[in-house]
């Protein structure tokens, strides 16, 4: 594998074309519009966002794109019907391209993760 170093994630998304491209600028677009001020940028030399912390990085694989974050046993917990038949790790879930993208879905993550981070910030602020 060629070495990289991505400055930015639209760099990083000039790798791509076609579908692959066009399935995480759905994703990049889906994370802008749910909140507005996150903060772009490439972490592990991946598209990464930032709220309150890392809200959600992604990545793209030759037959999957991966949605990653250090994600709660409570978000484990509430997602477990919506990420049945995905495979999963502890910090990731891999979206099969032959799978259509759910934008439902990845808007309930974002939104999930946007609320676990707010709460974590009121909390540290105490």
């Amino acid at each position: 594998m060629a070495k990289t170093d991505y400055q930015s994630i639209d760099a990083y998304h000039q790798a791509f074309s076609g579908d692959t491209l066009a399935r995480m600028q759905t994703i990049r677009k889906i994370i802008n519009e749910l909140v507005s001020d996150a903060v772009e940028g490439i972490s592990y030399q991946i598209p990464c966002f930032k709220y309150h912390g890392y809200l959600i990085y992604y990545c793209a694989f030759p037959k999957h794109i991966s949605l990653s974050h250090p994600y709660s046993a409570k978000f484990w917990e509430h997602f477990k019907a919506d990420l049945k038949g995905y495979k999963t790790s502890k910090s990731v879930i891999q979206i099969p391209n032959e799978k259509p993208l759910s934008e439902a879905s990845i808007r309930k993550i974002i939104a999930f993760q946007k609320k676990e981070n707010e709460e974590k910030a009121k909390h540290n602020k105490k």
